[in-house]
């Protein structure tokens, strides 16, 4: 990459670098589980080379006086072996000069952290992907030397902000959208230090999509009505009221023609309020009605151009960042008053067959001050990564329950929590 190359902040990664805070990082992690333990050497090259591939990540995120904005670093990345925190603060004073994103491995895992305001889950995985892709080659480049994991898009197209691309493509009088109504929020004490509980939770895919297609509803709206059970179980009576609302982001690749690999995604809202009596069966028809109508090309491109629009407004453009930032900062917290938990569904990831002894899984999480779940499809494994900051647990409990209950069965792992 030229010396003297910058690139623009998309704004999605506006919002995230002015949120991050030391309990939400606003860092997501996914994971490639392979069959065979890592070896360091080769997974150190394996990182370089792949960053060589894709240079809109070889970059350092600096302050302007009106946005943020990243231009090449000479720092390297050191995988080291998995010790500390999981989703650390990859941004912030303290990381100047710096990647914002970090590799380390534990046994047969191999992990890739990101700053969000560098890529979406969807660009890291592409990344992970070319890492795992340059791994195996060096490992037996016979077997190998002409693999491909990746989406093939040119350099270009993998640094463009398809947010610019297809705004300045559309008309810029959008109707405003109606904000909605505040949500129910998960009530307790948050864990000291500003930890975060990471859970990951594996079921076989083929029960969960039997009793999904049972409800003629799909995966993401079975575990999303699941999850919208168990928070209306923990739910004070008196605060019945308010609605379950669960946010899931939408990948925009589906809907315009992007191989971008930074953030290109919004984000629907699903809610409900209960009246007691509901059941998997109503709900789950009910939720899907609800992401059905949110996912249409309309709906999509109405959200699209109305998050947009605000940057190209000519006073907003010239507010200094030290001012800018907090009213971003603001914003966001207010929006995040409307959301109950999010939910968001990497999907079917594909192993190619070539690899197929070699890779057993991926799983994925992202920092949260609240309750967050990623979820992905395997091979025949359901993986669902929560990360949650509150010390009582009851809620993630009840919806691991209610997936035993419905005859799918559960295996759990978590994280140690210091006190």
């Amino acid at each position: 990459m030229a010396q003297d190359r910058w690139y623009r902040m998309d704004n999605v990664a506006k919002v995230f670098l002015a949120s991050a805070n030391d309990r939400d990082t606003r860092t997501f992690r996914i994971t490639c589980t392979l069959k065979e333990e890592i070896e360091k050497d080769l997974l150190q090259k394996a990182v370089l080379n792949a960053l060589k591939e894709r240079p809109q990540y070889h970059v350092t995120i600096l302050r302007g006086l009106f946005w943020h904005y990243m231009e090449p670093t000479d720092d390297l990345p050191v995988v080291e072996e998995e010790d500390g925190r999981i989703c650390p603060m990859l941004v912030g004073p303290e990381n100047f000069g710096k990647l914002h994103l970090r590799v380390t491995y534990f046994h047969n895992r191999i992990n890739l952290e990101f700053s969000h305001a560098i890529a979406d889950g969807n660009g890291a995985l592409d990344f992970l992907n070319l890492i795992v892709e340059h791994y195996l080659k060096q490992k037996d480049p016979e077997k190998y030397g002409k693999l491909s994991m990746t989406s093939g898009a040119s350099e270009a197209g993998l640094s463009e902000d398809s947010f610019r691309k297809f705004y300045a493509k559309e008309k810029k009088k959008i109707p405003n959208m109606k904000r909605p109504p505040k949500a129910y929020h998960i009530r307790g004490i948050k864990y000291p230090y500003n930890q975060t509980q990471y859970i990951e939770v594996h079921m076989p895919v083929r029960e969960v999509l039997a009793r999904a297609k049972a409800l003629n509803v799909t995966m993401t709206s079975y575990v999303g009505t699941l999850f919208m059970l168990a928070v209306y179980n923990d739910m004070p009576t008196l605060m019945r009221n308010k609605p379950v609302t669960v946010s899931m982001p939408v990948n925009l690749r589906n809907y315009y023609p992007s191989m971008t690999s930074r953030n290109f995604f919004n984000s629907v809202l699903v809610s409900h309020i209960f009246k007691g009596g509901e059941t998997v069966e109503s709900l789950a028809e009910e939720y899907q009605v609800k992401l059905k109508a949110e996912l249409t090309p309309e709906a999509v491109e109405k959200r699209m151009l109305n998050y947009e629009k605000m940057e190209s407004l000519f006073f907003i453009r010239l507010v200094p960042l030290f001012i800018k930032n907090p009213v971003i900062n603001m914003v966001n917290k207010r929006a995040g008053k409307e959301v109950t938990l999010v939910l968001s569904n990497l999907g079917k990831l594909s192993v190619p067959p070539e690899v197929q002894d070699e890779i057993e899984s991926y799983s994925a999480y992202c920092s949260t001050e609240k309750l967050f779940i990623v979820m992905d499809t395997c091979k025949d494994d359901l993986i669902l990564g929560i990360s949650n900051a509150y010390r009582n647990t009851q809620v993630i409990r009840d919806f691991l329950k209610n997936f035993t209950d419905e005859g799918i069965p559960v295996t759990v792992y978590s994280t140690e929590i210091s006190d």
